[in-house]
């Protein structure tokens, strides 16, 4: 196979495309058939010796791509030989095939095209749990991006006004800040010739900024660090500048603010539940049309050390990506008609993932996506404690709850937050070919966090196991994680076994 080498550490044009053997397929690894490789800022620091991982030479760099199984190892049972899937190879991407492990490959979408398949994960991916894990941003708060113009920068704008921030794009060029106020930026700082915190103190009436996204560094950081609001976040999500900011550490005590490492390759490999859980949600907006990838170029594999070099001299606006082979695209209407059977979240209330009976144990491993969120009202608390005769004053005394509970309110019974997963569970997925199913058990009931009265709480399910039951039936179990706004553990995490008939 082609593959583009890093035979010495060094710059892109150091590369040289040789045929080398194909891979081989460990037991817990997906051999790919790679269509599409993104071109990412690690790409640049990989092949310098300067990023955090460092693999043996040779090596392709390449670390995001799309494409159609080959072959699997026989731990793997989520994918299959010829599905479309996305991976994160972490490097070896720009070659004609890659070997990857299973964890890390995901089923692709119906619908979805190889192109876009290999643009979203690690831009959005990065920008996605910045934005949402990291600085908690809320709704009408104001987000400073800097570096507006990049992968990241440009996703993390689109995101941020998703999200109903309000966001002030910063870029070194007119055509970057352009295509920053075609995704929803209100303002605009060129930095290359206006003063960035005398812009910052004008937009925001020298209130500051609640969230800066910084993938830059260098000599902008500490800018952008005193033009902070009080109790802000600063995102450390990079440094293409190659410069890595040194921080006065009398500003974040000034400003009451903190400073917040962005290490979205290290979440996804410690809290997988919450990385898939953030997945399913990118995946239902673009599904929704909500964002959208802008590409700067599509190179080929022959070109992909010109892409490199463009990336690295700030040159891509948006994303490049990198086709290999002379493929030609080809979606059927049905798969586009039809909502993801693999990873999804749902993208309107009532609109569950729905799956065949005779299917389901094909699809173990698959995500359910996200619930809608609910709210939990004092009167469902009053009413749980009712029929379970369980009159607790911290779940009904509201008047002792406002002296003497955290926050001044009662928490519902963690079993009450428990029994709402069947409400859940009915609105991530529909299985047809049933005509009854029973929940008739719960597998390792954790409650890590309790849920205050008037919280808000949703729920990501997983399959996790289907097996044929005596009488005819199916056993099915599903991992379920309950989520409070705002907390960063969560409410409920356990499985639902389920019977169906």
């Amino acid at each position: 196979m082609k593959a583009l080498l890093c035979t010495e550490h060094g710059l892109p044009e150091t590369l040289k495309l040789s045929t080398v053997p194909d891979p081989t397929t460990g037991p817990a690894e997906v051999h790919i058939r790679v269509r599409a490789c993104g071109v990412n800022f690690p790409d640049v620091l990989i092949i310098q010796n300067k990023y955090q991982f460092k693999p043996p030479l040779p090596f392709s760099p390449g670390g995001e791509v799309s494409g159609e199984v080959i072959a699997v190892g026989e731990q793997v049972k989520h994918v299959k030989a010829g599905d479309r899937v996305i991976a994160l190879c972490g490097w070896g991407g720009f070659a004609e095939q890659v070997v990857v492990s299973g964890a890390r490959v995901f089923p692709m979408p119906k619908g979805m095209d190889f192109i876009t398949g290999a643009s979203t994960l690690y831009t959005y991916g990065t920008s996605y749990h910045a934005l949402k894990d990291r600085a908690q941003l809320k709704k009408d708060e104001t987000v400073l991006v800097l570096g507006a113009g990049g992968g990241v920068g440009l996703a993390a704008v689109e995101l941020a006004v998703t999200l109903g921030a309000t966001v002030i794009a910063a870029a070194s060029t007119e055509d970057k800040l352009h295509a920053c106020a075609e995704k929803g930026a209100k303002y605009l700082i060129n930095y290359s010739n206006e003063d960035l915190r005398a812009r910052i103190k004008e937009i925001t009436q020298d209130r500051g900024v609640d969230v800066v996204y910084d993938p830059i560094g260098g000599e902008l950081a500490t800018e952008a660090l005193r033009s902070m609001a009080w109790r802000g976040r600063y995102l450390v999500v990079g440094f293409a500048s190659g410069t890595i900011p040194q921080f006065p550490a009398n500003l974040p005590l000034l400003k009451g603010c903190a400073i917040v490492g962005v290490f979205w390759g290290s979440f996804a490999e410690r809290e997988p539940q919450k990385s898939l859980q953030n997945f399913g949600e990118l995946l239902a907006f673009i599904k929704a049309g909500v964002i959208k990838q802008r590409l700067h170029a599509v190179y080929s594999l022959e070109e992909s050390a010109i892409a490199l070099a463009d990336l690295m001299n700030r040159k891509v606006t948006g994303k490049a990506v990198v086709k290999i082979g002379s493929w030609e695209e080809s979606l059927q209407e049905e798969e586009t008609a039809k909502p993801s059977t693999t990873v999804t979240a749902a993208l309107s209330p009532g609109q569950p993932l729905v799956l065949e009976l005779k299917d389901l144990k094909k699809k173990v491993g698959t995500s359910l996506g996200v619930s809608e969120w609910f709210t939990v009202t004092q009167e469902m608390i009053n009413d749980f404690a009712k029929a379970t005769h369980d009159y607790q004053w911290v779940h009904v005394d509201t008047e002792r709850a406002k002296q003497q509970m955290p926050g001044g309110k009662t928490i519902a019974h963690g079993y009450l937050t428990m029994s709402l997963a069947s409400k859940f569970f009915f609105e991530l997925l529909k299985i047809e070919g049933v005509t009854t199913s029973i929940n008739y058990g719960l597998n390792k009931a954790r409650f890590p966090v309790a849920v205050k009265s008037g919280s808000r709480i949703r729920m990501t399910g997983k399959i996790k196991e289907v097996e044929d039951m005596p009488g005819g039936g199916t056993k099915m179990i599903m991992e379920c994680i309950m989520e409070v706004e705002g907390e960063e553990k969560p409410a409920y995490a356990g499985e639902l076994i389920t019977a169906l008939f």
